[in-house]
């Protein structure tokens, strides 16, 4: 196997240095607030497994740009509001590259939780199973 140019760590410090990342603390503050929106870019079984944040939208990371994008055939109309979009994974790392990609097609205001769904539950944020 060829080796690669870049690492996963890499593309990921490399999107850090370019969008938003809101601690547990702080996204716990903008929760339940009107105008902000938080998107679960996880797999269906790791909700189902570690469960899910009370009124956040589900969103596939694998469909996450064909959502969003308003010409998609696959859009979605939640992501046409004027909202504030708070996206997290499991860990960061996917809501990381998802949040730069997402800011690079010209999407937002958004941002991402840092330590995602984990923090989030370090930080005793609401949990629904």
């Amino acid at each position: 196997m060829k080796p690669l140019r870049k690492s996963v760590a890499e593309l990921v410090a490399e999107a850090e240095t370019e969008i938003e990342t809101l601690t547990a603390e702080e996204a716990l503050a903008l929760h339940d607030q009107p105008g902000v929106t938080f998107v679960d870019i996880r797999d269906i079984r790791e909700l189902d497994r570690e469960g899910r944040v009370p009124g956040a939208v589900h969103a596939p990371r694998g469909m996450l740009e064909f959502w969003v994008d308003p010409d998609s055939p696959y859009h979605r109309e939640v992501f046409a509001r004027d909202d504030r979009f708070v996206l997290f994974c499991a860990k960061g790392q996917r809501s990381a590259l998802a949040t730069q990609q997402l800011q690079r097609m010209g999407f937002g205001p958004i941002c991402h939780v840092g330590g995602g769904f984990s923090a989030w539950r370090g930080a005793d944020g609401p949990i629904e199973k």
